[in-house]
Formats: C-alpha cells, sequence, structure tokens
C-alpha cells in the first residue's frame, strides 16, 4: 500500500509542505493508516477499498467518488477525512474547501483556504496564512513569491518588490522570484522595474522554458524592446517541440498584446504550475498533480495548469480524463494548437484513429509549414505498424525543418525505423547515419544501427564499436546489452557473446528477442540443453509470428555452428 501512486501523493505532501508541528495526522503518516471500523461493510468499508484501489491507478473521479461517499457515512473518522480530503483536491472537487476547513494543521488545506482568501479579495488573511507557511521543503521557494502577490493584492507593489529583491538578485530560486518580480512590477504599471527583473530571470537561465520565453516577450514587449521580444519568440520556434507552435502566429500575437498575468490570484496560480513542472521532471508526478489542482482552483481554464494536468493522465494511462481535462482549454489559448496535438495522441490511444487524423489534419490547414502536426501523425502511424504511411508523415516534416539540427535528430532515427520496417533498408540507414552526424553518440540510434548491422552480418567491427560505446552510455539498458552480445556471437565471440546476452536477460527478463539470442549463444558452444531452454522460454513470450516458426524450427534441427561474416 505505502508504494501506491495514492499513497505516495500523500507521502509527499508531507515531504513538500512539511511542518515541524509534533503528533499532527498528515495522510501516509504511520498514524493515519487505519482502516474506517466498517459500520456497514457494503458501504463504508467497501467504498474505502475502492477509493483505495482506484487512487493506485491515479483514477482520481472514481477515487473521489468513493472515499467522500465512504465520509459521508463516517464523517467523524480522521483516516477517512484525511483521504477524502486529498482525493477531492486531486480531482478539483469543491469538497475540497469544506473539507479544508476541519483540517487545520495539514499544509495542503492551508493552500486551498489561502486561495480561497485570495480569491474572495481577502488579502490580509492570506499573507497571515502564506507567512505561517514553514520555511523548509519545496514549499520555501514558493513562499516569498506567494506573500509578495497578496501585497501587490493590497496595492503595496513597492512593498512586493521589495520583498523580493534580494532573492531575485542573489537567491537560491532566482529566476523565480525574479520573473515574479518582473510580473508584479508589470501588473503594477513600472515597466522600468519589470524590464530590469525580467532580465534577471532570463540571464539565470541560458535555456528559458516555454512559459519563462512567452512571460518575457510580453513584458518586453510592453517596455518598448519590441525585437528582443520577438528574438526571444524567434529562439522558441526553432525547436520542434510541439509547445513551440505557442511562438508562432496567429499564437504569438495574442501573446506579445495580452498580460499574462493580471492578477495576484493568477499570479500565484503561475507560481504553483512553474514548481508542478520543475517537480514532474523529479519523479514527484503526484505532488505536480496536486500542484496543478491547487493552481485551477484560484486560476479556473490556465492552459499551463491543464496541460500539466493532462499530461500527467496521460502517462497513467488514464486517457478519457486527460482528453477531459485538455477539452477545458479554450480554442483562442496560445497552447491551443499544441494541445490539440496532445488529444489526437490521446485519442489514438483510445483507438479513435479517425478522430486523432481529423484533429491532426485541422492543426496542419491552421499551421501548414510547422513539422509538428506530421510528426504527430508519423508517430501515430508507426506505434499502429503502419511504417509506409508513417515514413511519408516523417517525409513532410523532414521537408518543413529547414537545415537540420542537432535536436533534429529523434525525427531522423523516427523515419529510419519507419523505413527499416517498410523494407526501404537503404533509406533507413541513410538516415540513421545522418541523426549520427546531427547527435554523434546517441546511444538509441548507435543502438538501432549497430543491431541492424549485426542481424545482417555487415560491418561488424564497426557495429560492436559503436555498441560498446552505447553499453557505456547505458549500461542498464537490457536492449543495448543484447546488441553488444548479438553483435559478438555473429563475429564468433561465443564467450563474450553470452557474457552479454545473459545480463542482458537480467535486465529484460520477459523479452522473447533476448532470450531467443542467448540460446542461440548456448548452442554456438556446445551448452545444447541450456540452448533448447531459452527458446522454449522464448516462445512463451510476445514473438512476431515469423520469429516463433523460426524458434521451433531451432528447437526442432538445432542451429549450424556460425561463422564469421564480416
Amino acid at each position: 500500500m505505502a508504494g501506491s501512486p495514492f499513497c505516495r501523493a500523500a507521502l509527499l505532501a508531507v515531504t513538500l509542505f512539511a511542518t515541524s508541528a509534533a503528533g499532527v495526522d498528515v495522510p501516509g503518516s504511520d498514524a493515519s493508516l487505519r482502516p474506517p471500523a466498517p459500520g456497514n461493510p457494503s458501504n463504508v468499508f467497501g467504498a474505502f477499498l475502492a477509493g483505495r484501489f482506484a487512487a493506485d491507478e491515479l483514477d482520481t473521479r472514481t477515487a473521489a467518488d468513493s472515499l467522500l461517499s465512504a465520509l459521508r457515512a463516517e464523517p467523524d473518522q480522521p483516516e477517512l477525512l484525511q483521504r477524502a480530503f486529498l482525493a477531492a483536491l486531486l480531482d478539483g472537487r469543491p469538497e475540497a474547501l469544506r473539507l479544508a476547513r476541519r483540517l487545520p494543521d495539514n499544509l495542503a488545506s492551508q493552500l486551498v483556504l489561502m486561495g480561497s482568501d485570495v480569491m474572495g479579495g481577502r488579502f490580509d488573511r492570506a499573507e497571515s496564512r502564506a507567512r505561517a507557511l514553514p520555511r523548509q521543503g519545496a514549499i520555501q521557494a514558493l513562499q516569498p513569491v506567494i506573500i509578495a502577490w497578496t501585497l501587490a493584492g493590497r496595492g503595496q507593489w513597492g512593498e512586493a518588490l521589495a520583498l523580493l529583491r534580494p532573492q531575485a538578485e542573489s537567491g537560491r530560486f532566482r529566476a523565480l522570484n525574479a520573473l515574479h518580480a518582473a510580473l508584479i512590477a508589470d501588473l503594477g504599471n513600472r515597466p522600468r522595474d519589470a524590464e530590469r527583473y525580467v532580465r534577471l530571470a532570463l540571464a539565470d537561465q541560458p535555456e528559458p522554458t516555454l512559459r519563462l520565453s512567452l512571460l518575457a516577450a510580453s513584458i518586453l514587449h510592453r517596455t518598448g524592446k519590441q525585437a528582443e521580444a520577438a528574438r526571444l519568440l524567434d529562439r522558441l520556434a526553432e525547436g520542434h517541440d510541439e509547445l513551440a507552435l505557442a511562438a508562432l502566429e496567429p499564437a504569438r500575437s495574442h501573446v506579445l498584446a495580452a498580460r499574462g498575468i493580471t492578477s495576484p490570484a493568477e499570479g500565484i496560480a503561475e507560481a504553483y504550475v512553474a514548481l508542478g513542472a520543475a517537480l514532474r521532471g523529479q519523479g514527484l508526478e503526484e505532488m505536480s498533480t496536486l500542484l496543478a489542482r491547487l493552481a485551477l482552483r484560484i486560476r479556473p481554464g490556465f492552459a499551463p495548469a491543464l496541460l500539466l494536468l493532462g499530461d500527467q493522465f496521460a502517462e497513467a494511462e488514464q486517457f478519457e480524463a486527460g482528453l477531459e481535462i485538455l477539452a477545458a482549454i479554450p480554442a483562442n489559448d496560445p497552447l491551443a494548437p499544441a494541445v490539440a496535438l496532445r488529444r489526437a495522441g490521446l485519442l489514438d490511444r483510445l483507438d479513435r484513429l479517425a478522430e486523432a487524423e481529423q484533429i491532426i489534419r485541422e492543426v496542419m490547414e491552421i499551421l501548414p509549414d510547422p513539422p509538428q502536426p506530421r510528426i504527430r501523425l508519423g508517430d501515430i502511424l508507426r506505434r499502429r505498424s503502419r511504417f509506409a504511411e508513417a515514413a511519408v508523415a516523417y517525409d513532410g516534416a523532414i521537408e518543413r525543418l529547414g537545415v537540420p539540427r542537432g535536436y533534429d535528430w529523434p525525427l531522423f532515427y523516427a523515419r529510419g525505423i519507419a523505413r527499416e520496417r517498410s523494407g526501404n533498408w537503404p533509406g533507413a540507414e541513410a538516415d540513421f547515419l545522418y541523426a549520427l552526424e546531427l547527435t554523434p553518440e546517441q546511444p538509441y540510434v548507435l543502438n538501432y544501427l549497430g543491431y541492424s548491422w549485426a542481424d545482417q552480418g555487415v560491418n561488424l567491427d564497426r557495429a560492436r564499436a559503436m555498441l560498446e560505446r552505447a553499453v557505456e552510455l547505458r549500461p542498464q539498458d537490457g536492449n543495448i546489452a543484447d546488441s553488444l552480445g548479438w553483435v559478438l556471437f555473429r563475429l564468433g565471440d561465443h564467450s563474450g557473446a553470452i557474457q552479454w546476452l545473459e545480463k542482458a536477460v537480467e535486465l529484460e527478463p520477459r523479452s522473447g528477442t533476448i532470450n531467443d539470442h542467448l540460446g542461440d549463444a548456448y548452442w554456438g558452444v556446445g551448452r545444447e540443453a541450456e540452448a533448447r531452454f531459452q527458446w522454449r522460454r522464448a516462445l512463451t513470450m510476445d514473438n512476431e509470428p515469423d520469429e516463433a516458426e523460426k524458434i521451433e524450427l531451432k528447437l526442432r534441427d538445432g542451429l549450424p555452428r556460425p561463422a564469421r561474416q564480416d
């Protein structure tokens, strides 16, 4: 139970919103892991267990329904109260505010209550709650920003900027504090301060995030630095991530014309999403979801928060929930084209391919020049093994690249796979080699090309060198270890092959291909019983139809002794 996503979210809440107060029960703590006494086993306890199970799957809707139902039957059960509050918050339920009032020592509930104060214009009370937050954990990064926005809510612009100035100039979270100082100055009609602080934020982030780039460009444009604003968006648009579509017309005009932040509530929501995005990259996805929900409570319809939440549901394979979240982003939002492509990906995962393709083609009509829609279409078709069609989609994307850069290697790698699987090996080989020109030590390209050469029995010495380097770069990747073992087998180094193939099986024990290769290597050194064992084992796993047939023939007839084919 302690390892489930729901319980990890509770434990992360303790970490992020850690309190030094003794004796406080928090979700996930030892004191709160007792289930409710089942007054009616078919109702209370059953709902409790159903909620727990749904939470394990990040099915936040079912979790909230079940736990809130159990709480209605047992309203004074502390464990249920804690869990129902967290479930309601993670699912964006209004009940979270009512339950938060019953949890004065829960710091997540304090943030919910503070948000309610901000929305109601009660900035004195909101400031008091913000100052009472602990100065430890990740919340320490947000506390000055939140307090500054409550001061701005009272029109105390100078005091808000004075609070952030030390952290913006030399603090640990310089970029965060400098950006919010710039946003506060911009909202307070202090253009010189806004420009100064946004430059500090950009100086601290040589590779600015999408959101920093958009907000900074908006401020620079308003302070008369239109050329710099344009260059910032041009640099963002050079990348071929789908989010870069927000830097292109017509989204660009919207970004430059409007303030990104128009109220203290929006500023605090911005800070929540920034931290949530950072935590997601560190494996703290549940806490990232919690912060996105806190942001949406005070800034409904905030596209970056909805996009963050949609991505979280997608990764948890809650595709319907992800679609529902993304549908809340308006069509005129700068992120709308990227969101449409995300929706197409989710529809594909739900086997609604026609709808997915229709959305992509609509984006192509609006934005005919960028490669991103065609990349998304190619990825969908490749996932469905429609390799020849995928290659055509990638062709269209590559035609729109301009001069390829290092970060474009995945596109050539993807087209290489599509070409190879559709029978165009010369084209595939050219794509893999070009991908390596763009990024010479990309381990996955080294692996795919090296393995393909080994499987064909050509360029074996070069393939070995490439795969040895790939193993150095990804030592725990079982597929790369398998490729190295396979090229050694083709070179006649059977002992070396067995060493690497055994390691590959340890790393990827359920791979039919790797077990099959190990069987071949055992046969090559006369360990025929072990070879047949591996082949039989490989047959119990997923295999292509022709591969299963080949394994059956080996079980019947064995293998000829391999010879070097270089």
